[in-house]
């Protein structure tokens, strides 16, 4: 008994047999079935959630903060590649739409002259319209082919529509036409067009001399026989007279009314041509222009 109690003297080996009692009845108490945690485990858990909810929630709020701002950057950017696909797009889109609009006008433009060709043996040479001429007294346009192309003076010009004009300048590179809405009766240097129905029986024939600045129409003279004529039939030249060829459409009959003397007739026609807003045009050249 007596070398126990020196024994537990030794404060060294008393602490170590005490933590070693403690040990051996925590192992047991852990190691036991049990349904609910201990005081000290939920002292413990209390305590780490409570230092958890202290620094971790402060910290997971500038985390968030310093998202939110990377997301804005994130979302700037987009926007800014959004703006300019869409500016793209709506460039590619106007673009794609006149060139949708051209390729239209330009294959009108080719079915209107494999048309003629059935028709008639002219050349049909195409040409831009460079400028226009909107003085209401000398209206002309200028086009971009010329006597190095083989256009002359005189030689009609059309539009897929209808007769336009005749050239009245040629240089090397460009052509004057000189727009039959300047045509004048009173006028000594206007040509007037010999015109007749197309597909009458009884051919009519008729002078068309002047054009109505007002009403927009063209007045056809000299009718002996109306009768055959009829509101909407149309009018083309009939190449009498050599200045117009034969068959350039000039438009519709909108109403006949007696002359002026009451010996000949006198129709109103619509122009085919609107006259306006052009691109291209056509140099018609006859088999006889040709070969000079």
């Amino acid at each position: 008994m007596l070398k126990l109690f020196k024994l537990l003297s030794n404060k060294r080996l008393f602490i170590m047999l005490i933590g070693l009692i403690l040990f051996i009845a925590v192992m047991g108490f852990t190691l036991g079935p049990r349904t609910s945690l201990s005081w000290p485990e939920k002292f413990v858990k209390d305590t780490v959630g409570f230092v958890q909810y202290i620094f971790y929630k402060p910290a997971g709020a500038i985390a968030g903060f310093f998202e939110d701002i990377s997301n804005l950057r994130n979302l700037q950017k987009e926007n800014e590649e959004l703006k300019i696909a869409l500016a793209h797009y709506t460039r590619d889109k106007a673009r794609f739409n006149w060139i949708e609009q051209e390729n239209a006008r330009l294959q009108k433009d080719l079915d209107f002259t494999n048309a003629q060709k059935e028709q008639y043996n002219y050349t049909w040479k195409i040409a831009h319209v460079i400028s226009v001429n909107d003085d209401p007294v000398n209206r002309t346009i200028v086009l971009n082919i010329g006597g190095r192309e083989g256009v002359k003076e005189g030689m009609a010009v059309s539009s897929a529509e209808g007769l336009v004009g005749v050239v009245s300048h040629v240089s090397n590179f460009t052509s004057t036409v000189k727009l039959v809405t300047t045509m004048d009766a009173l006028d000594p240097n206007s040509n007037g067009i010999a015109v007749t129905a197309q597909g009458k029986e009884n051919e009519v024939f008729g002078v068309i001399e002047t054009y109505d600045l007002s009403s927009g129409t063209f007045q056809m003279s000299r009718i002996e026989d109306p009768k055959p004529l009829a509101k909407d039939d149309l009018i083309v030249s009939s190449g009498i007279g050599g200045v117009f060829p034969r068959g350039m459409i000039i438009g519709k009959v909108l109403d006949i009314q007696v002359g002026e003397y009451g010996l000949t007739y006198t129709a109103t026609v619509k122009p085919a041509a609107s006259f306006t807003d052009w691109k291209e045009l056509f140099v018609v050249f006859e088999p006889e222009a040709e070969q000079e």
